[in-house]
């Protein structure tokens, strides 16, 4: 069948470049005469591959110097423990909830203290951000919690609340790399690699140096991001094919012209979609447009069979993985940073032509 254009939420599709570099290197990676996921991480050609990682990541996101970067396993999930775990020291937080994903690390975290629901969008199955009412917030917190972008709901936060003195941990799962992001606002960032970074395996997270090393007691070793920092995400053996595939992705990106020219890509390409699906009889967006996500775009059309003959048309001709997620119904298409313009553009003309057909 060749290439398919794949609308995956994740693992999604990577860039082709990266692939074909990736089947290369496969027997022989520069010489070495194995592949990297035969490698020993201890050896110096390994420690190239993750220094060289974070190095490319430090650069393309600006991040700062008090900032460690780790690479984890476990998925964006395990941080749902971890965060509390390691943050907690009044024993409070707050989360708003705008999803699935929020509403777990919610869940999670209050079995380690006390979680302030802010505000939630589940009275509109999370079709919006909720507006922030500072006063809502508990300024003896430990930590603000949000999930930057949807991935299952297709919204995203255009604006970040002011929490004053309360560092802001953010779920970036979908949205990492996809624009810019000041990460001096943050106090700790975190993404599963397996949307816009690379291959699932590795978390990334992102935090700053003063809300290491104050984990509860009891907190098991492996989940102690005072470990992690000390030893280089090596404390234990990493997912180190994934850090490589990582590292490829990045060195594509900065080809590209890093993070700002993939976020002008990315803007034309959501464009395309909500252009289309705003003028369409048949289609339409499930989103309220101030909201709407530039990766994840849920959309729907009034029958649950037309839904269905429309996934199923569109496989045929190329176009997977478009099926919505249950808790929303429809079709969802996620247009990462690797789907190219081309795949949205050739999605938009297969839409119009099954509108005409139907």
């Amino acid at each position: 069948m060749g290439r398919v254009f794949n609308f995956s939420a994740g693992p999604s599709m990577l860039p082709e470049a990266v692939l074909k570099k990736a089947a290369a290197d496969m027997l022989d990676y520069n010489g070495c005469g194995m592949s990297v996921m035969e490698m020993s991480h201890r050896t110096p050609e390994y420690e190239a591959i993750i220094n060289g990682a974070e190095a490319l990541l430090r650069e393309l996101m600006n991040i700062p110097d008090n900032y460690k970067v780790l690479f984890l396993q476990g998925g964006a999930s395990s941080q749902f423990a971890m965060i509390p775990l390691n943050l907690l020291k009044t024993g409070k937080a707050d989360y708003v909830i705008t999803g699935q994903w929020s509403k777990k690390a919610a869940q999670e975290a209050e079995k380690y203290g006390t979680v302030n629901r802010v505000a939630s969008s589940a009275d509109k199955t999370f079709s919006y951000i909720p507006k922030l009412d500072p006063a809502t917030f508990d300024p003896e917190a430990d930590y603000f919690h949000i999930t930057f972008n949807n991935t299952i709901y297709g919204t995203r936060y255009t604006k970040l609340p002011d929490t004053g003195n309360v560092p802001i941990v953010a779920d970036i799962s979908s949205n990492a790399l996809s624009e810019p992001i000041d990460v001096s606002k943050f106090g700790m960032l975190y993404a599963g690699a397996q949307k816009n970074m690379g291959p699932a395996g590795v978390t990334v997270v992102i935090i700053r140096e003063d809300l290491i090393g104050h984990a509860k007691e009891g907190t098991p070793t492996m989940f102690d991001y005072q470990i992690h920092a000390d030893n280089g995400s090596m404390y234990n053996t990493p997912p180190t094919y994934a850090i490589y595939i990582l590292k490829m992705v990045l060195e594509w990106l900065k080809e590209l012209g890093g993070i700002d020219a993939m976020h002008e890509i990315n803007k034309k390409k959501a464009a395309i979609l909500y252009d289309f699906l705003d003028s369409s009889k048949m289609f339409r967006g499930t989103v309220v447009k101030e909201d709407r996500s530039l990766m994840n775009v849920p959309f729907v059309t009034d029958s649950d069979e037309l839904n269905a003959k429309f996934i199923k048309e569109a496989k045929a001709a190329g176009f997977v993985n478009l099926k919505g997620h249950r808790t929303v119904g429809g079709m969802r298409a996620s247009i990462y940073n690797a789907m190219p313009v081309e795949g949205v553009e050739a999605l938009v003309a297969f839409m119009k032509e099954f509108e005409k057909n139907n």
